[in-house]
């Protein structure tokens, strides 16, 4: 086991190495079939398809459904290349419906520090329209 000041993933590891190391995050690996399309440190690109299990009883996406791909993004972009880290502060504005079929939700870290990191996290659909955009503070 790594000291826990180590790196979990390295920055420049390969896509394969990073999807194998968030399997582990099974609620959105598997409930949500998110999967990692760009990992590196400061900076991750996931994507879901829409199925009906992510929809509402009006047939919206839901919220929780967002919100964990972009959960999901965050820890991506705040563990690669970086002592492990867990969020603490979230907050999410849902900004437009889904049109599309697919959710991507792309994070970048606004400053990443020795023991604070602000990340933004925008999803979109895969028509380009803006969904919701996430911001928070992590903990190292």
């Amino acid at each position: 086991m790594p000291e826990p000041s180590a790196p979990m993933v390295c920055d420049g590891a390969p896509i394969e190495e990073v999807r194998a190391f968030f399997a582990d995050d099974r609620f959105a690996t598997q409930a949500c079939k998110a999967e990692i399309i760009e990992a590196r440190k400061g900076h991750a690109v996931c994507e879901c398809p829409l199925e009906p299990i992510h929809r509402n009883a009006m047939g919206g996406v839901m919220g929780g459904a967002i919100f964990t791909l972009a959960d999901f993004a965050l820890a991506v972009a705040s563990n690669v290349g970086e002592s492990p880290t867990v969020s603490v502060s979230n907050s999410i504005e849902f900004i437009s419906t889904v049109k599309g079929s697919r959710l991507i939700a792309t994070c970048e870290a606004d400053k990443s520090g020795r023991s604070l990191g602000f990340y933004t996290v925008t999803v979109e659909d895969d028509l380009g329209r803006c969904i919701a955009k996430m911001t928070a503070t992590c903990y190292r």
